[in-house]
C-alpha cells in the first residue's frame, strides 16, 4: 500500500496535457513515418491501422481507470478526461486517413459504409463518440446535470465493443490481437456490470444521490 501511495502522490504532479501532447506528437511522427517510408509498402493502410488501434488503446486505458481504483487502489482519475479525449482524437484521424486518403472518392464514401460490415460496425462506434467528446467538459456536466450526463457517457461501453469488434472484422482470420482487445473491454465492462449490481444492492434503501465519481 506504501507503493500504491506513493505512486498515487507522484501521478498527482503530472499535469493531464502531457497525454494530449504525447498523443499529438505521436500522430505527427506517424505521418512522418507514413511520408519517409517508414510504415511499410502500404503506408495507408499501415497508417489507418495505427491510428485506429492506437485510439482502442486508450479507450481501454480510459475505461481501466475506475477499476485500478476500486481494486488496486491507483488513482488515474484526473487523467480519464484526457484519455477520453484522445482516443477520440486518434479515431478522427483515423477516419479522416481512410475518408480523405483510402477512399479519396466523397461519392464513394456511403457505398463503402454500406457495403462493408466492419466499415458499418467502425462508423457506428465513432457517432457514438462524437456526443461525449462534445460533453467533455466541465460546463456540459452543469448543463446536463450529473444524472444525465452519467447516461450518456455510459454509450462509451458500447462505442468500445463496436471499435473492438471492428478491429476483429478487419481481418479474414480470427488473429489474436484483435481478439485481445476485444477480451479486455468485455472483461472492463463485466467488472462495471459487477459494480452496479453491488451499488444497487447497497442503495436500494438509499435515496441519497451520489455524485462523487463518473462512469467508467
Amino acid at each position: 500500500m506504501r507503493a500504491v501511495a506513493a505512486f498515487n502522490r507522484a501521478v498527482r504532479l503530472v499535469p493531464p496535457y502531457i497525454i494530449y501532447a504525447a498523443g499529438f506528437l505521436h500522430i505527427a511522427w506517424l505521418f512522418w513515418q507514413g511520408q519517409t517510408g517508414g510504415l511499410g509498402p502500404e503506408p495507408i493502410n499501415a497508417l489507418e491501422r495505427a491510428l485506429g488501434e492506437t485510439g482502442l488503446k486508450f479507450i481501454i486505458a480510459g475505461l481501466a481507470v475506475t477499476p485500478l481504483l476500486r481494486v488496486a487502489r491507483v488513482n488515474l482519475m484526473r487523467f480519464r478526461r484526457a484519455l477520453g479525449l484522445t482516443a477520440f482524437l486518434y479515431i478522427s484521424v483515423h477516419l479522416m486517413v481512410w475518408l480523405v486518403l483510402d477512399i479519396g472518392l466523397w461519392s464513394e464514401i456511403w457505398a463503402d459504409i454500406v457495403k462493408r460490415p466492419y466499415i458499418t460496425v467502425g462508423m457506428a462506434g465513432f457517432i457514438l463518440l462524437v456526443p461525449l467528446a462534445v460533453t467533455s467538459t466541465d460546463g456540459a456536466v452543469r448543463r446536463m446535470g450529473v444524472a444525465a450526463w452519467r447516461r450518456l457517457h455510459r454509450l462509451v461501453y458500447l462505442a468500445a465493443v463496436l471499435g473492438a469488434v471492428h478491429f476483429v472484422m478487419i481481418g479474414k482470420t480470427w488473429a489474436l490481437e484483435p481478439l485481445v482487445y476485444l477480451g479486455a473491454i468485455l472483461t472492463l465492462l463485466a467488472l462495471r456490470a459487477g459494480r452496479l449490481v453491488s451499488r444497487g444492492g447497497r442503495n436500494a434503501g438509499d435515496s441519497r444521490i451520489r455524485t462523487d465519481s463518473f462512469p467508467g
